[in-house]
């Protein structure tokens, strides 16, 4: 590499798409966090992240990494589609925070390769302006050192954790004098007309072997776990897993204790530009549109209607009209199985919803009745003891798994598009209106042969209705041995 603009345009993005889904309940949920939510139109966080890094690569293939679990492999795939991008995975067979999972990366990656770690669910508007700070950062992070990135704060939030700048160092950047935890209010008022704090983002730029070396001075025990981990990786696609057994023992620790409070060749690049972690249903609020008197929606905002109101946030996603009468400082979000009412003082609290519902075993805790597959997605639109009903769209091209079930039969009626069933001994092909019966223990496939999507009607009957009543013969999407 000559210069640091021909290092610019090598850049590899590693996107870390680990989250539990709890702060943005009911919209996010474990298995469909916020990252994955079309927040913005009809984009995602990531993939508004993803399109944002872009430009960062310079054309280079393959160049974005997502770090991301098991389950959402394919939702991340699908954002990537939708993003013109083709992206490699490391799935981690469960979530072990931010050191480990940026050790997987930089052990994948060529040790002199330039790594940007970012979240996978911030929102930064101004492409530019980031790319701008990003590619100013590259000399630092050429030279050996660990670079982060910290948000010029434009008010006392307690919400974010703060790196107070020390000596300056080259092109703009900042020796880091201490990372501090989310303060009071009072420190925050202090940190904010000192001047000398930022807003602490969690975007780092480094070497591979930097980041490695750093892991093995301050946090060894996690480096060779990785280390073993990744020895002999399972390749699969776009896909690499890790040896799941071995990262089980690994330790839990975010980045920032692990290695970059502790490293003395950290330094911090300010930036300017708008930025949020999207971290709570008031940050959602304050992106929405002011209306009159303090009031904001999002979602479908067709439906949101505030009379006689004042400072209420309606997120409106349940495909009916969500009205507020007379209310003040409130949000409202509306799902179609959840509906979660709270003051926007308690916005930071969501998390206890959540867990409540969890200790009463509830399902909207953790899936939406909505529920996103390799293939397209299923509605549960009704249920009973011994039925249930559901919507069922199938991506053009796409097909479901060779199956059958032990305790439920199934009625298929096709709404619209072409279905190519697999029934027994029998290929049938329906269109509008036509249907088939699949009895139990029977094998079956659904496939859709078309240009369009296929949407079809799924009626369940039978003793046990569990997603786990499935036995799979054959799988695109190599789920022979276990649901996901």
């Amino acid at each position: 590499m000559n210069n640091s603009n021909d290092a610019a345009l090598k850049i590899r993005p590693v996107v870390l798409c680990g989250g539990s889904g709890t702060r943005l309940w009911p919209l996010s949920r474990k298995a469909f966090p916020k990252q994955f939510i079309p927040l913005f139109g009809d984009k995602s966080l990531l993939q508004l992240t993803l399109e944002r890094l872009a430009p960062l690569t310079g054309g280079l293939p393959h160049a974005i990494t997502c770090v991301a679990s098991d389950e959402h492999r394919f939702l991340v795939a699908d954002v990537a589609q939708h993003a013109d991008l083709q992206v490699g995975q490391i799935l981690e067979p469960e979530p072990k925070n931010t050191a480990a999972a940026m050790a997987l990366a930089a052990l994948a990656a060529p040790a002199d390769a330039l790594l940007l770690f970012c979240p996978a669910d911030h929102h930064i508007p101004d492409i530019e302006a980031f790319c701008a700070m990003v590619r100013g950062a590259v000399p630092a992070a050429l030279a050996g050192k660990l670079v982060t990135f910290g948000v010029q704060p434009n008010l006392p939030s307690t919400a974010y954790g703060y790196i107070q700048k020390g000596a300056p160092a080259a092109a703009g950047g900042f020796a880091v004098a201490r990372f501090v935890e989310k303060p009071p209010l009072e420190r925050a008022v202090e940190f904010l007309g000192s001047g000398q704090y930022l807003w602490n983002a969690g975007i780092f730029l480094m070497r591979a072997q930097a980041l490695i070396d750093a892991l093995q001075a301050h946090a060894p025990d996690i480096l060779d776990t990785c280390r073993k981990a990744m020895a002999a990786p399972q390749q699969d696609g776009l896909f690499l897993r890790p040896a799941a057994a071995t990262f089980k023992a690994c330790r839990s620790q975010s980045i920032d204790y692990a290695v970059m409070e502790r490293a003395d060749n950290v330094v911090v690049y300010p930036f300017g530009g708008a930025w949020s972690d999207v971290g709570s249903w008031n940050a959602v609020a304050g992106l929405a549109p002011l209306e009159a008197s303090g009031n904001r929606a999002g979602g479908d905002v067709r439906h949101a209607h505030h009379l006689r109101s004042r400072d209420t946030y309606i997120h409106a996603s349940g495909g009916r009209p969500v009205m507020a009468l007379g209310t003040e400082d409130l949000l409202i979000i509306d799902t179609p199985d959840a509906l979660l009412v709270a003051r926007s003082t308690d916005a930071e609290a969501v998390k206890e919803v959540v867990a409540r519902l969890e200790s009463l075993d509830s399902a909207q805790a953790v899936q939406h009745r909505r529920v996103a597959r390799p293939w397209g997605w299923y509605d549960c639109v009704d249920a009973g003891d011994r039925h249930q009903v559901k919507r069922i769209t199938v991506r053009p091209g796409a097909s479901l798994s060779l199956q059958m079930h032990h305790h439920r039969a199934e009625h298929w009626i096709v709404v619209s598009g072409t279905a190519e069933v697999v029934n027994g001994d029998k290929l049938l092909l329906l269109t509008e209106n036509q249907s088939t019966y699949i009895p139990v223990g029977q094998k079956h496939r659904l496939t859709n042969p078309g240009k369009t999507p296929l949407e079809l009607i799924e009626v369940q009957s039978g003793s046990y209705l569990g997603e786990d009543d499935i036995v799979r013969f054959e799988d695109t999407y190599g789920r022979i041995e276990k649901i996901v």
